[in-house]
């Protein structure tokens, strides 16, 4: 029998020598001493990472890290066991052997088997997709503008090498899937992050700081690489054909060549499949569409969304460190006091108090009932089948509800108010559609020749002029962009000299630095409602 001080590894329920198919090393992670057995694991690991091929017992007890270090006999069994899961392969051990009773002592060399390294391949791979953070990187972003502006320049070569359009592509596609992994993760963790409200105040408080400005810093990069991006996937797309497009085959061809002669065609297919699909993962991930925004521009907004959602959590830590109560202090203070309870009576007592919970005994009582209650009282333990029996209602027993059946609501008629909300949907579609007309300039016009704008044209104007604002990156003169929806188009160019630009409102004038301005409705032409209301 083992003591629960014993260090010694037990096997775990059924046997160890219990059949575990494919899946038998990895038995360790569920047994009694598992933590012993990865760190064991890991010493064979490291060893063959050095080129170490046979272990001794002795070899690995020196192998663990000194702080707590099992004894001797305990990695011995240790060993013994991984060997019978597979993990380990076990030889006897000639080297030492100096007299005729050694060969009848059991003395053991282990390496790592095919099964076992497998594995540990398989946790360290688990364990590093668990504790990854991820990273906006901002480099990435300017290393893949010099790849796309490398792109262009071979896109323009009248015949570019095969081999180097192919590496230029390859390390294009290998930087950019970097990028949006570690974006996803980056942003799982910051809203895990965000979640958590248990940190240590003096901790979370010191991190948010640097978080902060880590995202403000990130926004700005992918404010100005962004644009810069955009502009050279759409110079690269550009007609006639695309230049991009030459490239993509010569890469599509370069990795098709070594296939098998019956399967070239099939190969060159699926190549050029492959190719494009990148590259279109490439132009989302940078170009907005009517209708559909970029991811850039997603991740822009998620991160600056995490801003105020870290400042409230801040605001959270705060209120608790002053005192104030929130939920989560309450149901620790409640549950501190269940601890604290003398018996069981209390914390019933405390339980209904506290939620309002009662035990359903009675489906109806009156002053008899309770009369006969505190005169023989029926504890809270007590099981239905126990209990002395309650009286009902005949009604109740007859219908199964206190309440007399009767005629039927009428059915309510909701035709008016459908009709209302029919009539208001209409109205709010034909102001917008006649704010987006108002706007329209049907070709490039100063911003002060716009007139006099009414209240929808003039919030739909300044809604496109933050978009246009937004996009502006630093050394531009024009900038173009679209609403989220897709369905207008601002293009602003600045104009040196212009002077200052007067917009009149029916509630005032709006000033500004002139500029040249042109947008576009791209909604397609609707038709009227018509008075088929549902």
């Amino acid at each position: 029998m083992t003591s629960a001080a014993d260090p010694r590894p037990k096997p775990p329920a059924g046997g160890a020598d219990q059949e575990g198919g494919p899946y038998r090393p990895f038995a360790h992670l569920t047994a009694v001493n598992s933590a012993l057995y990865r760190q064991v694991m890991g010493v064979f690991v490291l060893a063959k990472q050095e080129f170490t091929v046979h272990l001794r017992p002795e070899d690995v007890h020196l192998g663990l890290l000194p702080e707590g270090r099992p004894p001797l006999d305990a990695v011995a069994a240790a060993l013994v066991q991984l060997a019978k899961w597979g993990n380990l392969r076990a030889d006897p051990d000639t080297g030492r052997v100096t007299a005729l009773e050694d060969f009848y002592r059991a003395r053991s060399i282990y390496q790592l088997t095919r099964e076992g390294e497998a594995a540990e391949e398989a946790l360290t791979a688990y364990d590093e997709s668990l504790g990854r953070r991820g990273e906006l990187q901002a480099v990435a972003l300017a290393d893949i503008a010099a790849q796309l502006r490398a792109v262009l320049a071979l896109a323009r070569r009248p015949a570019p090498d095969p081999a180097v359009v192919h590496l230029a592509l390859l390390a294009l596609v290998e930087r950019f899937s970097g990028l949006a992994e570690n974006a996803r993760a980056f942003m799982g963790s910051l809203q895990r992050t965000v979640d958590l409200h248990e940190a240590e105040v003096e901790v979370f408080l010191a991190y948010k700081q640097r978080l902060i400005d880590y995202l403000e810093r990130f926004i700005a990069d992918l404010v100005t690489r962004g644009a810069e991006i955009a502009e050279l996937l759409e110079e690269l797309d550009a007609p006639p054909g695309g230049a991009v497009g030459p490239l993509l085959r010569l890469a599509a061809e370069r990795e098709a060549a070594d296939a098998a002669p019956d399967a070239a065609a099939e190969a060159l297919a699926a190549a050029e499949a492959r190719w494009q699909g990148r590259w279109d993962g490439l132009r989302a991930w940078f170009l907005s569409l009517p209708g559909r925004s970029s991811q850039a521009k997603l991740l822009r907004s998620a991160a600056r969304r995490a801003v105020p959602q870290l400042l409230a959590v801040v605001q959270a830590l705060n209120e608790r460190r002053a005192g104030r109560s929130d939920r989560s202090a309450d149901f620790r203070e409640l549950a501190r006091w269940f601890a604290e309870a003398p018996d069981d009576g209390a914390r019933h007592r405390l339980w209904r108090s506290a939620f309002g919970l009662y035990s359903a005994r009675h489906l109806t009582i009156d002053q008899e009932a309770l009369a006969e209650r505190d005169a023989d009282p029926v504890p809270t333990s007590a099981s239905w089948y126990d209990a002395p029996g309650v009286r009902i209602s005949p009604q109740l027993r007859r219908t199964g509800s206190y309440e007399r059946r009767g005629r039927a609501r009428a059915v309510l008629d909701r035709s008016e108010a459908k009709s209302y909300l029919a009539e208001l949907a209409r109205k709010q579609a034909e102001q917008t559609a006649a704010a987006r007309a108002r706007l329209a300039t049907g070709g490039e016009v100063r911003l002060s020749d716009l007139g006099v704008l009414d209240r929808d044209a003039f919030r739909l104007f300044l809604l496109l002029l933050g978009d246009a604002l937004s996009a502006w990156r630093p050394g531009t003169e024009s900038v173009s962009t679209t609403t989220n929806d897709g369905t207008m188009e601002i293009r602003l160019t600045r104009l040196p000299g212009g002077g200052i630009a007067e917009i009149d409102t029916l509630d005032g004038v709006l000033w500004g630095p002139e500029h040249l301005v042109e947008i576009v409705d791209l909604a397609p032409a609707r038709e009227p409602l018509g008075d088929d209301r549902a």
